[in-house]
């Protein structure tokens, strides 16, 4: 069949503006020869599939007028308060030498100097934590602040609902902010209509807006998973935990969600407080200066030194694959990770493998079953290299374990709601607390030891065990990884 003027014209358009599409994805900053080779195939082997693909999913971008009133919002802000006083880590009981490299680290990407007279524990579980949040909020006396990325409308959603009405009935400044995405549900019911009317200020985080033009104004992907409360500037939460229900409903055949989340109380309250007015005044018309202003919260009586890692795709570039590879790099003795999503780049699977080859005791736990297959099987995908190099790897068997942490030598602990996975490394808003004290570690170990009693161990020959059709599933789907 002869090709008329018509076909050979498409055929040119589609090859220039295939050409355009492969030149943007070389042109782009920040993007890694591993990514831009696979959008690269994508768009050369699915020519009009690819290039939708890429520009819907491609690049890190929440919009440009996003991106500019949160820029003014954060040049506004005060700068946090930081004197040479009973505050500073290096003026009472500093950070161990071999480890002050770490909250130089982090220090870099908010400006958060490490704060010692803080106290800390570790609650029993997902169900105890929304007690005590209850009981906080219904002690509160001046201001609830609560950022979610999931909230759902079950049994634990409504009962923070309820203690937020609660508190706004006598007369509490209460906010509530919750992901457009993930909390959808609560969003679109009559409970969060309910918390509007009885006085509580609410507001949703990266509006979707029309689904249909979200997409050419920002990527409808990229989220805010943090999970940050704070009470009256003297108590905040840190954790891995989303407001609902351990069952979680919208995907109860994975269930247990199994969370850990730590109480904080003293300076470091003020950080995430930090966190969330940022993002609450980049969606609300109202300035919360003068809560950023005042003093900060007077040390209590605690040794913990704890300092906010606040990342997202529009702080430092890659601030959270950083934060994770010193931590590695930093071990002497031994590392143990909790994570439900693991797909790495290659820095951070080398910096894990590394561990392990130096004599560092290495562990990282997963969950069996995922409620990502994707993620899932890319994960898999990096198991045989982990084994080589020495790393423990276990399965956990009593839920999802949705837990993000990671121990270092019994001193040092980082937890938060960012997982070992681009999303969290490069695209989502994520909250996390580092923190220096060897009893609150080890209660973090201790629980990190529980979900291993009740895990399985993953050898070689579990991994060589697997069928040929399971492994290139799983190499396959990793492929995918510089993508995802």
């Amino acid at each position: 069949m002869t090709a008329t003027p018509h076909h050979l014209l498409f055929a040119l358009a589609l090859i220039t503006v295939e050409l355009a599409v492969i030149a943007r994805i070389l042109l782009r900053p920040h993007r890694n020869p591993a990514s831009r080779i696979a959008w690269m195939v994508v768009v050369a082997v699915f020519p009009l599939v690819g290039m939708l693909a890429y520009l819907l999913l491609g690049e890190v971008n929440i919009g440009r007028s996003r991106v500019e009133r949160l820029h003014a919002v954060l040049a506004r802000m005060p700068p946090f308060l930081h004197r040479k006083d009973e505050y500073s880590v290096d003026a009472k009981e500093p950070v161990v030498d071999h480890y002050k490299h770490l909250f130089q680290l982090g220090q870099s990407i908010n400006g958060f100097p490490p704060l010692q007279g803080n106290a800390a524990r570790l609650l029993s579980d997902s169900n105890a934590t929304i007690d005590t949040m209850v009981s906080d909020i219904d002690a509160a006396r001046h201001h609830v602040h609560v950022l979610f990325y999931i909230w759902l409308p079950d049994h634990n959603g409504i009962r923070i609902v309820d203690a937020l009405k609660r508190a706004a009935a006598r007369g509490v400044t209460c906010r509530a902010m919750a992901d457009a995405l993930g909390s959808r549900p609560m969003i679109g019911s009559c409970h969060w209509a309910s918390m509007r009317t009885a006085g509580v200020r609410v507001a949703a985080g990266l509006p979707i807006g029309n689904p249909l033009l979200r997409p050419f104004i920002g990527r409808i992907d990229l989220r805010n998973h943090r999970k940050i409360v704070v009470i009256d500037d003297i108590i905040t939460y840190c954790g891995s935990q989303n407001c609902a229900d351990p069952e979680f409903l919208v995907k109860a055949k994975y269930a247990p969600w199994v969370d850990a989340m730590m109480r904080f109380e003293g300076p470091i309250v003020r950080q995430n407080q930090y966190l969330f007015a940022s993002d609450w005044m980049t969606y609300v018309e109202e300035d919360l200066d003068h809560l950023l202003s005042v003093p900060l919260p007077l040390p209590v009586a605690g040794e913990v030194i704890a300092q906010v890692i606040g990342t997202g795709p529009t702080v430092r570039y890659s601030a959270m694959s950083e934060m994770f590879e010193s931590l590695l790099f930093a071990a002497r003795h031994e590392v143990i990770v909790t994570t439900p999503y693991y797909v790495p780049d290659d820095s951070l699977q080398n910096a894990l493998c590394t561990t392990a080859y130096r004599g560092v005791d290495t562990t990282i736990v997963f969950p069996a079953k995922n409620d990502s297959w994707i993620v899932g099987a890319a994960s898999r995908s990096y198991y045989t290299d982990l084994l080589a190099a020495g790393v423990k790897i276990y399965e956990y068997d009593g839920g999802l374990l949705h837990t993000k942490s990671l121990t270092l030598d019994g001193v040092i602990t980082l937890i938060g709601s960012a997982n070992m996975d681009r999303r969290s490394c490069e695209l989502n808003y994520e909250n996390n607390i580092l923190f220096q004290d060897s009893t609150l570690t080890g209660a973090m170990r201790e629980r990190q030891l529980e979900y291993i009693a009740s895990s399985q161990l993953i050898t070689r020959e579990v991994v060589e065990s697997w069928s040929v059709y399971r492994r290139l599933w799983n190499n396959l789907i990793a492929t995918l990884g510089p993508i995802l």
